[in-house]
């Protein structure tokens, strides 16, 4: 049987990521911001002037995280310290698991749909720029 997956799409994705940037930019911090799709797909990455790097592959695989396992990698984070159930987390899936905030998915009607990542200042700055990517796109 046959079922309609809701999913994000690029046209989201762009939307999600130019909320993002604004709010790097008013904190003068460059970023890289990254999109996943319902399946945890990459739609979109975007890597801003003078942003590092090496949080390109964090961005992606904190929005692949949080597509993943559906829940915040900021959430995550405290599932998966020393002496909790899920310690350890991170050196599954090709240690792709991303176990800091930064990473969060996209619900919509009750369905997770996608995630954005976001990378490139603390983890809490990361968590700040994320935010305001979904609230940018509504959410």
């Amino acid at each position: 049987m046959a079922r309609k997956v809701l999913s994000l799409d690029l046209a989201d994705a762009r939307r999600i990521i130019a909320a993002g940037e604004r709010k790097a930019i008013e904190m003068h911090i460059p970023y890289n911001s990254a999109v996943v799709d319902a399946g945890g797909g990459l739609l979109t990455h975007v890597r801003m002037d003078g942003a590092w790097l090496g949080s390109v592959d964090i961005a992606i695989n904190k929005a692949w995280t949080a597509r993943a396992f559906d829940t915040s990698t900021e959430d995550l984070a405290r599932w998966a310290q020393s002496g909790q159930q899920g310690f350890g987390l991170n050196t599954t899936n090709g240690s792709r698991v991303v176990i800091f905030g930064g990473g969060i998915p996209v619900k919509l009607e009750g369905a997770v749909v996608g995630a954005v990542g976001a990378s490139g200042g603390s983890v809490e700055e990361d968590v700040v720029v994320a935010r305001a990517a979904l609230a940018g796109f509504g959410i």
